[in-house]
């Protein structure tokens, strides 16, 4: 049987990891085994530039702080296992695809994003959107375009007019 202090520490684990899941609006599951620590410590470094969290529990503690939430990864839950919890959606997805894409040793195995089951194929959707300083150089070419053809357009018809033309 368990000792006192060992049960005391386990249920401070699985308190820990339920905070980390009431604080963050994505959860991600991935396998890490034969990376090299430096690599870990890597990602672990990008993660927390961005205010996620990298942490590696045993997977018995958190499939119960898992259940005690609703959090159904029972299927993913063997091998070696990290957990990154942020409370930015796109921006863990985006720095652990890349790592992933370098790296053949993580793999993403699925998450929870805003309380939903994401699924590997749900998960490269969202690492597939470009970031917000992107999204923001999409549109200001947009509205650029929309500035430019009215100039052109306008040129035109001062060139016209000055023709003698009527319109």
């Amino acid at each position: 049987m368990a000792s006192e202090k060992s049960l005391k520490l386990k249920n401070e684990l699985v308190n820990e990891i339920n905070t980390k899941i009431d604080n963050s609006k994505t959860l991600l599951l991935v396998d890490y085994q034969g990376m090299s620590v430096e690599d870990l410590n890597g990602l672990r470094d990008s993660l927390k530039q961005n205010g996620s969290d990298l942490k590696i529990y045993k997977n018995t503690l958190a499939t119960r702080a898992f259940d005690s939430k609703g959090i159904k990864l029972d299927e993913y839950m063997s091998g070696p296992n990290a957990y990154i919890f942020s409370p930015d959606i796109i921006e863990p997805i985006k720095i652990v695809s890349e790592v992933a894409k370098k790296n053949d040793n993580l793999q993403i195995k699925a998450g929870y994003i805003d309380g939903e089951f994401a699924s590997l194929e749900t998960i490269n959707e969202y690492a597939s959107i470009p970031s917000y300083e992107g999204l923001l150089t999409m549109f200001a070419g947009g509205l650029i375009e929309h500035v430019r053809n009215l100039s052109i357009a306008l040129n035109l018809y001062a060139e016209n007019l000055e023709k003698g033309g009527n319109e």
